[in-house]
């Protein structure tokens, strides 16, 4: 029999539905995790139902508070007030959680499920994620407000975990937000004292509090995770410090109100149990049955909040309605900001590079690019990880990204490449802007995890990585990529555009600007390269497709060797099958800027530039081999580094790899031989 309830309050009876949803969607998957959704639902519903700015009518409206759940694992919460509030989310969806095809996976996923900012679960990236929406929050608003009412004007919100305190991440971007001074970025701090492994004091005794008011946040402690009226009056003044980013340290419990598992791990990322299930709800006065039961007044309370926030929504939309009736040329700006859409004319000043003229990095050729489309693109904004200068990534003539100056487009990172990936992410998945972020390619270690989440949502973040193979030369193996490209190309959905000169450089950057749903990296190199003769060569173009025809044999007839290769590389081959073509070998290059694009291509225009007949084939790439067997099948050959580099001047360092023309002419001159050599 299910004990008569105690005296709940109506706000008491909604938070611990939004607990009992968390563990009967856990207990009903058999997998997952209840115990923060149980501890910090208090603070998901004081947020919803007091604060947060959001419409489930529309999810996308510009003007949305963002929440970002960076404790991803707690996902049932999420789920929870999203469905509560009205959201696209039943609870035959809450039901299914975890399940295949559902619209509740095990952690958020952003473009997945309606209400999802941005995907999280590995810990600490939400966190950073929402640095760069409350830094997009600020830069939109300072390029479009103007001087009547603001368009853009609100509030992230963060709801984070120990695991994400811990991680590097998390102070790498909390120092750089508190520098920004970044004063509507507001983070939740669920304090539970409880990882997988047991106590926070196993490995982690640290005043967090202290460290973030050492980053100059504004920090509050709410001390018991069940008062509401607390929680609420600490996001009230998080909100009024408008010149700090806010911290609020709730000390909650995990697993609140489980008899035997609360503040234990046990209660961390695994079922409760039916008993436990059961005794929890009996301790909590709550029904047995149904499970996922939501009482009328409960929805009927969550509803009313999503009613004032439409209303704030339609208040917005005349407040916009306004705005563009007053400036049509900024409206046509602010329309094709949040369409990803490139204005006309938008490529009217984009550099060409006559094969005359002196030799270019394409590390400068990209700088050229950025500045020649920075005055049509008012919302690109990017930066370098304390590395500008050699990146070449600076737009002239505008301000800095700073706190007096928010409507700045160059952005000081500092030494922080984990942060600065995801603070890009977060500029992305924000709306509106148009980020790039750089350092040298070799530092995309510190960089993966942001990454990979670039291209598991989707986000269109150029990439910028110059230094790009060992012709970074004196500085030695540290600073030498060698197996960063075939991680790169590893990863799905991500575009890989390693140039060979500076008018493939342009092309690059014409394919990153146009991309809407997923990362580019652009491999630019330290050392100049000279620019190939398009009136000879294939033209630059041609890099739209990952890879083309770059040089052919001189009647056009069937090759008999292919010469692959990508960057830097293709100037060695491009003089080999000169010298080839000379003694009458029938030689093709093939211009291998991107594999991504390239294996996108239809099997038609594949067999045009790789002729399955023409098996004799040889490719040449200052990295690892590791991905060219795909291309030059079980009989080609691989010029390669399958180990690192070394430190000498960059000469010395191709030389000694073998990439030079004459390397590239021996081993192709010996691959024909063996070729046509009889089988015994």
């Amino acid at each position: 029999m299910t004990p008569e309830p105690n005296a709940l309050t109506l706000e008491e009876r909604c938070v611990d539905t939004i607990r009992f949803l968390a563990v009967d969607g856990v207990e009903k998957a058999k997998s997952g995790h209840p115990g923060m959704p149980m501890g910090a639902a208090p603070i998901a519903h004081t947020l919803f139902t007091r604060h947060l700015r959001f419409d489930p009518a529309d999810p996308a409206w510009p003007d949305r508070d963002r929440f970002v759940l960076s404790a991803g694992h707690a996902s049932m919460l999420l789920y929870s007030m999203l469905h509560l509030t009205g959201y696209d989310l039943s609870l035959d969806d809450l039901r299914q959680f975890r399940q295949w095809g559902s619209k509740t996976p095990g952690h958020p996923e952003y473009g997945h499920t309606a209400g999802v900012e941005t995907t999280t679960g590995p810990l600490g990236q939400g966190f950073a994620n929402a640095v760069g929406m409350a830094i997009a929050e600020r830069f939109l608003g300072a390029t479009f407000n103007g001087d009547g009412p603001a368009v853009v004007d609100h509030f992230t919100y963060v709801l984070a975990g120990d695991g994400c305190m811990m991680e590097g991440i998390s102070s790498e971007a909390a120092s750089l937000a508190g520098h920004q001074q970044l004063g509507k970025l507001i983070v939740l701090y669920d304090d539970n004292h409880i990882t997988i492994d047991g106590s926070t004091d196993l490995a982690f005794t640290e005043d967090v509090c202290a460290r973030f008011a050492a980053y100059d946040w504004h920090v509050q402690r709410v001390a018991n995770g069940d008062d509401v009226e607390a929680i609420d009056a600490a996001i009230a003044a998080a909100k009024a410090a408008t010149g700090q980013p806010s911290l609020i340290a709730v000390r909650t419990h995990i697993g609140c109100g489980s008899p035997n598992k609360q503040d234990k791990a046990a209660a961390h990322g695994a079922p409760l149990g039916a008993d436990e299930v059961k005794l929890t709800k009996e301790a909590c006065y709550w029904p047995l049955e149904p499970a996922f039961f939501v009482a009328d007044d409960v929805k009927a309370f969550y509803e009313q909040a999503a009613e004032r926030g439409a209303a704030a929504h339609a208040a917005w939309r005349e407040r916009h309605a306004a705005w563009r009736a007053a400036d049509a040329a900024r409206a046509t700006a602010w329309d094709d900001a949040w369409a990803h859409r490139l204005p006309q004319g938008w490529d009217a000043d984009l550099p060409a590079f006559a094969a005359d003229e002196p030799a270019v990095a394409t590390r400068s050729a990209s700088g050229k690019v950025i500045n020649a489309v920075a005055p049509h693109l008012p919302n690109l904004i990017g930066g370098s990880a304390d590395l500008a200068p050699s990146n070449n990534t600076l737009i002239k003539d505008v301000a800095d990204v700073q706190a007096a100056t928010p409507a700045g487009r160059n952005f000081h990172f500092g030494v922080r490449e984990l942060a600065m990936a995801a603070i890009g992410n977060g500029l992305a998945a924000h709306g509106g802007t148009r980020p790039y972020v750089a350092t040298f390619f070799v530092f995309v270690d510190y960089m993966r995890p942001a990454m990979r989440l670039s291209a598991l949502m989707g986000l269109p973040v150029t990439y910028i990585l110059t230094h790009d193979s060992v012709g970074v030369g004196e500085d030695g193996p540290t600073h030498q990529p060698i197996e960063h490209l075939a991680m790169l190309r590893a990863t799905p959905n991500f575009i890989d555009l390693r140039p060979a000169d500076a008018n493939e450089t342009v092309e690059a950057w014409k394919i990153a600007l146009q991309t809407s749903d997923a990362p580019v990296g652009l491999m630019l190199t330290r050392q100049n390269l000279p620019t190939i003769d398009r009136a000879v060569y294939g033209p630059a173009g041609g890099v739209a497709r990952g890879a083309y025809v770059l040089a052919d044999a001189a009647d056009g007839g069937a090759p008999d060797l292919i010469l692959l290769a990508s960057g830097s590389e293709v100037q060695h081959v491009l003089a080999a099958h000169e010298r080839l073509a000379a003694e009458g070998v029938r030689s093709r290059v093939v211009n291998m800027a991107s594999f991504r694009l390239f294996e996108r291509q239809d099997a038609a225009y594949r067999e045009s530039v790789l002729p399955a007949a023409c098996r004799c084939r040889l490719a040449v790439e200052a990295a690892a081999s590791f991905g060219w067997d795909r291309w030059v099948g079980p009989d080609g050959e691989i010029i390669a580094i399958d180990r690192f580099g070394a430190s000498a001047p960059a000469g010395t360092v191709f030389e000694r790899f073998g990439f030079t023309a004459d390397n590239v002419y021996d081993r192709a001159k010996a691959l024909v031989a063996a070729a046509a050599a009889p089988v015994a």
